[in-house]
């Protein structure tokens, strides 16, 4: 008896897509060094794609925007013997989620995998909190704890991420 699944992962429906039809997004805060970098074009050259990049299709413009694979993205539009082998061609896994759930994700991915530059952090912190996300939100949806975004919040220096929350200067310091 064969089970059906109720939920299929995107990584069941991988498919080739031309890499001018991909583009990366303006919030990947993930950075790579150019040892790893030259490791990364290696080990594709060597076992060839092995993970799909995934991404969000933009129906209106006909694009399809990373969500993560960024760096793998990169070795296919700098990487000759990569292009000419894989004839343009980059293995994708489509999610369709909003904007900031795919902010969340591409934090997630990256996270499970290494670290992330701070600025560029902080940079998402703001930007999922002018989209109106929660501190929860924050904290749950991108593996963050109340300490680190604080600090994160601290160091933007932006006001409008603390909008939500209640200051006050106790009256035992002011001075008459």
């Amino acid at each position: 008896m064969q089970k059906t699944l109720s939920y299929l992962s995107p990584v069941y429906s991988i498919k080739p897509v031309p890499i001018g039809k991909i583009r990366a997004n303006a919030y990947n805060p993930n950075i790579v060094a150019p040892p790893e970098m030259e490791l990364l074009e290696l080990s594709i050259w060597e076992d060839g794609y092995t993970m799909p990049c995934v991404c969000y299709y933009l129906s209106e413009e006909d694009i399809y925007e990373l969500v993560d694979g960024f760096h793998r993205y990169l070795v296919m539009k700098t990487s000759d013997r990569i292009y000419k082998r894989e004839k343009g061609f980059l293995p994708v896994a489509v999610i369709n989620k909003d904007l900031s759930n795919r902010m969340a994700s591409t934090i997630r991915h990256n996270r499970a995998r290494g670290t992330h530059s701070i600025e560029l952090m902080t940079n998402i912190v703001a930007e999922l909190k002018k989209a109106g996300m929660s501190d929860n939100w924050i904290m749950n949806n991108i593996g963050m704890d109340k300490d680190e975004l604080l600090r994160l919040k601290q160091i933007s220096g932006l006001a409008a991420l603390f909008a939500d929350k209640d200051f006050s200067i106790p009256t035992s310091t002011l001075t008459h």
